[in-house]
């Protein structure tokens, strides 16, 4: 399992802003260039957007552009943030914020409290439900384990659509949902439980961010503190803001437009948290001079993988459809999705085991292989088959990695013998850091073997083996690591969230498969009544399964095999038939395939000026070639320049020095680094191109408007013989 833009460990440090770009495709370098006003990112499943928005960071912070305190990036789980941060890391660009909503609206709510409410912070819940249960009590209304969870979802939906008791029942109505209770019920249950948490003296998660806007809103000094703190923004997920979240983001950002969001509205599956891709889907009615890059590009998967994900995408109505991403693979083709019926639940369960066995056996690692489902209820019957086939595996889903008790214990284990390795007698026979882990790790449960069958064990097991694995994977970078270095590395990850790979195929739903990927995914039980759920009535909730199951389709790099079931167990009544999302796409099927075109290839959409109702221009990317020889460019330093680094060059070298001794000069007064006034490569641009006005300066790749407004008049000049700020240079 690894995230959806997979990255090398320890990769070297870029050793300059342009660096950062090299290996950008122009779509993700246009993006990462893209440093000033609102910015719009319509990136496809696969296509590297989480490479595209941290190397726009990392770029703008590496050139000077952005100071790192000064950015705020936010995203929805606390592992997509974390991997974010390390990434930022790794290019040269520590010191920016990455965090969730909840978890950057929680550090302002604690800071400010006592200047805004006085006192302390009320206690944060971690779980809602015995709230929920003691207000049922009070209202003597009985409700089971079911229904609490149901309630309490209601309850959620409420807060984050900003939703107050008394309208809830409308509220509900007017969205569609079907209440799990009467809808009076409800509201009351919803009005109790905030009682019941004023007398507590207790708030939930929701409330850290109601909690936050409150005080944003209503105290302008405050408001005005965080935006001196914050001035650039940057949305992952765009397409799953809520109403409440997206307040939120208005009162960070005020009057200013230093926004970068990135989407895809094919892939909103969780509407049922009120998350609504409308925020992304209206960003240019908003913001009429946003830029807009779309990523098609997918690096990701197969050709075959993404001509069924594509196909999916074709046959859906809706606004999202209308904005759907045609994707375009970039890697060599691979086998067909492999189709497969079964008699039974039981059988297809067997089946998958069986293939996953014989793709083990032939060299897929087990941590390369996933089965996903559309319910957790649907993970039993797997647990038990891969148990008895004996192949080990992983529940997604479960909690976070460096917060398992067992993975505590192995921490202070191996910080213990980093200490005073030398009197461990456990050390005395190991020869290099994998064997001095396994031998800590020993004392804590590891063993050679798996232990057979499922459940707790296992689980415990498994966490271990992921440490012994990192281990390997370390020496095999940094041959002389010690186990002192590798508890630094476990204290990194730690504080990223970045969780070592465990080696087991993994288990897990849908909605908590989003945001990774593997080389083999088995997308189970896909038949009607399950994908679409039964409970899926309306158009929209039917087109949200369809993007769920497209979510699902898309996590598959190499191998694809889709399943169902024709009856629940064995000697049932084979009454069901595979999801009518895979009509005319499975083989011998029929149904409608091709629906009109979406939004399209990939590319840049530049905003124009004018006020909201100016209409939006939308321009055509043609790709950068040489102006010698016309070959096209795909390096950031030859695009530059706008000519292969092996063409001649008509450069003025008198001009490229007395550029340089300026550059020199400017970079002494405002104590920064050289490549922070203009880099190498742009002082050659300017040197060949010799700019008459601002016009011609301001076409130069690497000098945009900030420079241009700072440096401008004193590099015209050079160019012109003179010194900057008057007099001739031979002066």
């Amino acid at each position: 399992m690894t995230a959806a833009t997979h990255s090398s460990l320890f990769p070297p440090v870029p050793d300059s802003a342009d660096a950062v770009l090299e290996g950008l495709d122009p779509e993700q370098r246009a993006v990462a260039t893209a440093l000033h006003g609102p910015v719009c990112v319509l990136a496809g499943a696969g296509t590297g957007k989480t490479r595209a928005i941290t190397h726009r960071i990392a770029y703008g912070v590496r050139a000077g552009i952005l100071q790192p305190s000064s950015v705020l990036a936010v995203t929805f789980t606390n592992r997509a943030a974390g991997e974010m941060r390390g990434r930022l890391r790794q290019l040269g660009a520590q010191g920016v914020q990455a965090r969730t909503f909840h978890s950057a609206a929680l550090r302002q709510l604690q800071f400010f409290w006592p200047k805004a409410i006085g006192g302390t912070l009320p206690r944060l819940v971690d779980r809602k439900i015995q709230l929920v249960a003691d207000a049922a009590a009070a209202c003597r209304i009985r409700l089971d384990r079911g229904e609490l969870r149901d309630v309490t979802a209601e309850i959620e939906w409420s807060k984050v659509t900003q939703t107050v008791p008394a309208d809830y029942a409308l509220a509900a109505l007017k969205a569609g949902r079907e209440s799990p209770r009467d809808p009076a019920e409800i509201a009351q249950l919803y009005s109790v439980y905030e009682d019941l948490k004023r007398d507590r003296v207790v708030i939930d998660f929701e409330d850290v961010l109601l909690l936050t806007v409150g005080i944003l809103q209503d105290r302008q000094d405050i408001a005005d503190q965080v935006r001196a703190q914050y001035q650039h923004f940057v949305v992952d997920e765009y397409q799953d803001v809520s109403p409440l979240q997206q307040r939120l983001l208005e009162l960070w950002l005020g009057e200013r437009d230093s926004l970068c969001v990135v989407g895809d509205a094919s892939q909103t599956i969780y509407s049922f948290t009120g998350a609504t891709p409308d925020h992304l889907l209206d960003f240019r009615t908003r913001h009429p001079g946003a830029t807009v890059v779309k990523l098609v590009r997918d690096y990701r998967s197969t050709p075959q993988v993404v001509h069924l994900a594509n196909g999916l995408l074709a046959q859906a109505n809706g606004r999202a459809a209308d904005h759907r991403l045609e994707l375009v693979s970039q890697r060599p083709a691979g086998p067909e999705p492999v189709y497969t019926e079964y008699a039974d639940e039981p059988a297809e369960a067997e089946g998958a085991a069986r293939r996953i066995r014989e793709l083990m056996a032939a060299g897929v690692p087990a941590a390369e292989i996933a089965v996903l489902f559309r319910t957790n209820s649907q993970s039993e019957t797997y647990e038990q088959a891969l148990a008895d086939a004996g192949v080990s595996y992983q529940l997604r889903g479960a909690e976070r990695f460096f917060d398992r008790p067992e993975v505590r214990r192995a921490g202070v284990a191996l910080r213990a013998a980093a200490r005073f390795g030398g009197n461990d007698a456990l050390l005395d026979d190991t020869v290099d850091l994998p064997s001095q882990v396994r031998a800590v790790l020993s004392g804590e449960g590891w063993t050679s073997e798996p232990p057979a069958g499922s459940g707790a064990v296992r689980e415990r097991w498994e966490s271990l083996a992921a440490l012994v694995n990192l281990a390997h994977d370390v020496v095999a970078v940094r041959p002389a690591a010690t186990l002192a270095d590798f508890v630094t590395e476990l204290d990194e990850r730690a504080g990223a969230q970045h969780a070592p790979t465990v080696q087991g195929v993994t288990l897990a739903s849908l909605h908590s498969a989003k945001g990774l990927e593997w080389d083999v995914v088995f997308l189970v039980g896909v038949a009607e009544g399950m994908m679409p759920i039964t409970y899926a009535k309306t158009d929209e909730q039917i087109e949200e399964e369809r993007r769920l199951l497209y979510v699902g389709v898309t996590r598959a790099r190499e191998r694809l095999h889709v399943s169902w079931s024709l009856s629940r167990s064995p000697g049932g009544r084979p009454n069901r038939r595979p999801s009518r999302f895979l009509d005319g796409l499975r083989p011998g099927s029929t149904g409608t395939v091709g629906r009109g075109t979406g939004t399209g290839g990939g590319g840049v959409e530049r905003g124009i000026g004018g006020g909201p109702s100016a209409a939006p221009r939308r321009t055509q990317r043609t790709p950068a070639r040489c102006r010698v020889c016309g070959r096209t460019l795909t390096d950031a330093g030859e695009m530059k320049l706008m000519r292969c680094d092996g063409c001649p060059s008509d450069m003025d070298e008198g001009l490229y020095e007395r550029l340089r001794d300026w550059r020199a000069d400017q970079a002494r007064l405002s104590g920064q680094p050289a490549f922070c006034v203009f880099t190498d490569r742009t002082l050659m641009a300017i040197a060949e191109t010799a700019p008459d006005d601002d016009r011609e300066l301001a076409r130069i790749p690497g000098v945009g408007m900030r420079k241009l407004n700072r440096y401008g008049a004193d590099v015209l000049a050079i160019c012109a013989g003179r010194q900057p700020g008057g007099g001739d240079a031979d002066d």
